[in-house]
């Protein structure tokens, strides 16, 4: 039996719109029982994103609050939107034990990892240009945003690099297995097979 609770970390999805970071890191967080930590935008929710499930979803200027209050860790602007992590939210789920998972962009990926450090694990989710466009057009995306997000593509590839680990995502449940396994290894719950 084991005795040794799971390690406190901070993994983080990240990768281009479009490669599927937020399904995969969905899928992975369920899988292993992981907390998920939801940034908060001033956008519109998506068809099919729900408030406090995707995002919180709040005004502009709620948001100019909080930023101005300083509850932010990361706030970035992006497409005309803000995008924020407030810190007390990652230290009150990280105090109830266990890892957590979030989903940011690359720039955010960044600035967590100069605050947390070793604690944090970047899990870079791509897919090649041409799949990721489309995925965005199956989805409903508008083509502005579609086009906005593929002018930003090509850097938000490079960050691959700087990552702890990358995975190519074609087929879904071949990605969450992967992940899940590379995960256990962090967590070290002794659920691995014995020789």
């Amino acid at each position: 039996m084991n005795n040794q609770p799971d390690r406190k970390l901070i993994f983080v999805f990240t990768g281009p719109d479009g490669s599927g970071r937020k399904t995969v890191a969905d899928s992975v967080g369920t899988t292993l029982g992981i907390a998920k930590v939801l940034s908060y935008a001033t956008r519109k929710p998506r068809p099919g994103e729900v408030n406090g499930q995707d995002y919180h979803f709040i005004t502009p200027e709620l948001y100019e609050q909080l930023e101005s209050s300083g509850d932010f860790i990361e706030s970035i602007a992006l497409n005309g939107n803000r995008y924020g992590l407030r810190g007390i939210d990652i230290e009150q789920r990280l105090g109830k034990g266990g890892s957590i998972f979030l989903i940011v962009n690359p720039e955010g990926a960044q600035l967590l990892k100069e605050q947390y450090g070793d604690r944090l694990v970047r899990l870079f989710i791509y897919a090649d240009r041409r799949t990721v466009e489309e995925r965005q057009k199956e989805s409903g995306v508008a083509p502005g945003i579609v086009q906005a997000r593929m002018n930003q593509y090509e850097s938000a590839i490079a960050y691959q690099s700087s990552c702890e680990h990358a995975f190519e995502n074609y087929d879904l449940a071949h990605t969450v297995f992967e992940i899940t396994n590379t995960l256990e290894h962090y967590l070290q719950r002794n659920l691995v097979e014995r020789d």
